[in-house]
């Protein structure tokens, strides 16, 4: 069973959401939260669940809490977590670190584009159809392979908040069941 480790910024409702997820899978299970944010929600969240959560605060403990992964995880999700991942964890974790992005990429993706910003960005695009793209993480913000996207039908010009409650059911709907086939297919083929 693949230990997952998950990184979070903020509120950890797609951290807790995963946490619940793989307690009823055969695959794994989340046995670790990080974040780099000591008032994030996310550490009242993991406590709950009584899973481990190690909180950092600054790039100069980058390389203690990737020496913490490498015991600890065996594959690193994203969940809102906030920083630019240092190349040593890419490298690190290559092919076994993935990030929920929220919005179709390449569109509304990069340095810059995340969360509200993302929100934003569509609103005030006009486009009919945004979403989540869960995808591999590279060095690059956004640019990692695509696993999969999950799209849904919005007004043009909706507010940033109206399709942040659209992206937030998909995403809590979608990451856990597409991370854990992923597994299935690395399994399958190795």
């Amino acid at each position: 069973m693949l230990r997952i480790a998950i990184l979070a910024s903020g509120s950890g409702s797609n951290a807790e959401s995963l946490v619940r997820y793989f307690e009823q899978s055969g695959a794994a299970r989340v046995n670790l939260i990080v974040t780099n944010n000591p008032k994030a929600g996310v550490i009242e969240r993991a406590n709950r669940l009584n899973v481990v959560v190690e909180v950092f605060s600054s790039n100069a403990e980058s390389d203690a809490v990737l020496t913490i992964l490498k015991e600890r995880a065996d594959l690193v999700l994203l969940a809102g977590y906030l920083q630019m991942i240092p190349k040593e964890w890419t490298l690190a974790f290559n092919g076994r670190m993935l990030n929920i992005h929220p919005a179709l990429l390449p569109n509304f993706g990069g340095k810059g584009m995340y969360g509200k910003h993302v929100h934003r960005a569509v609103s005030k695009s006009g486009v009919h159809e945004t979403g989540v793209t869960i995808h591999l993480v590279n060095e690059s913000y956004d640019e990692g392979a695509i696993i999969a996207q999950y799209g849904v039908e919005i007004e043009p010009g909706s507010s940033p908040e109206t399709i942040e409650a659209s992206v937030r059911e998909l995403e809590l709907e979608y990451y856990g069941p597409t991370v854990e086939g992923w597994i299935e297919q690395m399994a399958l083929s190795n």
